[in-house]
């Protein structure tokens, strides 16, 4: 009995031995405030609990930080070196850095007539994230041309590479557009039996092209052995489908296809300038658009509706456009919209939106919900 005492006395002498040794042998994590950090950025960095980081430290709010201050954080401990202290510089790279969190910020300007709500979807994150991070009481209070700090959502950001992929690939293929515009019109004859829709088929252009190019007026006029110029990239380009008529032909509806094939879905091809709705794959509606000039492209890809607003004021570098109506954003503030300053449709015109007339765009808007696919592609 008197043994089984004395081991039981010892085990626990070991254990606080034990304890105290491995106390000795580690010391609490802290961190040197650099400039522009703020509390909510160096909890993500840790991946610690920004309240529990603030009482910790004794602050009595987040904003009450300062460059060069030392903090110390909650649940973090490192081998104690003799002689050192692991204070973490806020620009080195350690073993105890967040990997879920983006190196630097975006950073947003605040436009007119934006909410915080608004931002805070459009990077895929909370109000309360956005609030946190850049020291924001009150959501309603925020001033247009303030600068926010804005760790964004990893979907964002996958989304983001896709569109830089996206517009990569638009640009290659404009390339490839400038070396067929470049190449000589091709001679076709007519062969038995075929019509000139056939034929443009053949070639990949629009059969009002072929027949503006050869002067035909009536389609049903071409006959086997006639010589036709097929248009080339130029021609195609240059042709404005936005044209009732041509000498009394009616211009076909083109129609690309669904993308999806069930349920509603909305189809922009910027090759021809047009704008499609769908309904389990059967063409419901269709129109002309005005999509992004070079400089500032449509972005391509699948994406979905987001956000519906009636009408709004719309900002940017060299414009400021009121009364926005029927917008309906698919991607970040890329949207379809009603455009009531200029009547150019068929033409690139736009800073990466989807310009339609405001009937066109009430259809549209009207037509899709929240959550309805939107597919842009170049052909």
């Amino acid at each position: 009995m008197h043994i089984r005492k004395l081991q039981f006395v010892i085990a626990i002498i070991l254990t606080l031995f034990s304890t105290t040794l491995f106390a000795q042998n580690t010391q609490q994590v802290t961190h040197i405030v650099q400039p522009g950090e703020n509390l909510f950025r160096i909890a993500l960095r840790y991946g610690v609990d920004m309240t529990e980081l603030s009482e910790l430290n004794d602050l009595p709010d987040a904003r009450s930080i300062y460059s060069g201050q030392e903090l110390v954080i909650p649940g973090l401990t490192l081998p104690a070196v003799e002689g050192e202290t692991p204070i973490i510089e806020g620009n080195q790279e350690d073993v105890v850095e967040n990997p879920l969190v983006a190196a630097a910020p975006i950073v947003h300007t605040i436009q007119r007539g934006e909410i915080l709500s608004q931002i805070a979807g459009q990077y895929g994150v909370t109000v309360e994230a956005v609030m946190q991070a850049n020291g924001i009481s009150n959501p309603n209070r925020i001033v247009v041309g303030e600068e926010l700090n804005i760790w964004a959502s990893s979907e964002f950001l996958a989304q983001q590479e896709a569109l830089e992929e996206a517009i990569a690939e638009q640009e290659a293929q404009e390339e490839a557009l400038e070396e067929i515009q470049s190449s000589e019109r091709e001679e076709y004859v007519v062969q038995s039996g075929e019509y000139l829709s056939q034929i443009a088929r053949r070639f990949n252009v629009s059969w009002v092209a072929i027949a503006e190019l050869n002067g035909i007026t009536d389609p049903d006029t071409v006959y086997a052995g006639m010589t036709l110029l097929i248009p080339n990239g130029s021609d195609v380009l240059s042709q404005n489908v936005s044209y009732a008529t041509y000498n009394n032909i009616a211009p076909a509806v083109s129609d690309p296809g669904a993308r999806i094939g069930t349920g509603r879905e909305i189809v922009v091809v910027l090759s021809t300038q047009m704008t499609y709705a769908y309904e389990d794959g059967v063409l419901q509606h269709s129109a002309l658009a005005s999509t992004g000039l070079p400089a500032t492209p449509t972005v391509q890809g699948d994406f979905k509706v987001w956000n519906k607003t009636r009408a709004q004021t719309m900002s940017g570098p060299g414009y400021y456009l009121e009364n926005v109506e029927w917008v309906m954003y698919f991607y970040q503030g890329y949207g379809l919209h009603g455009t009531w300053w200029h009547e150019n449709f068929g033409q690139p015109m736009s800073h990466g939106c989807v310009n339609l007339t405001n009937e066109d765009a009430q259809w549209f808007y009207e037509f899709a919900s929240v959550g309805t696919p939107v597919h842009v592609r170049f052909y």
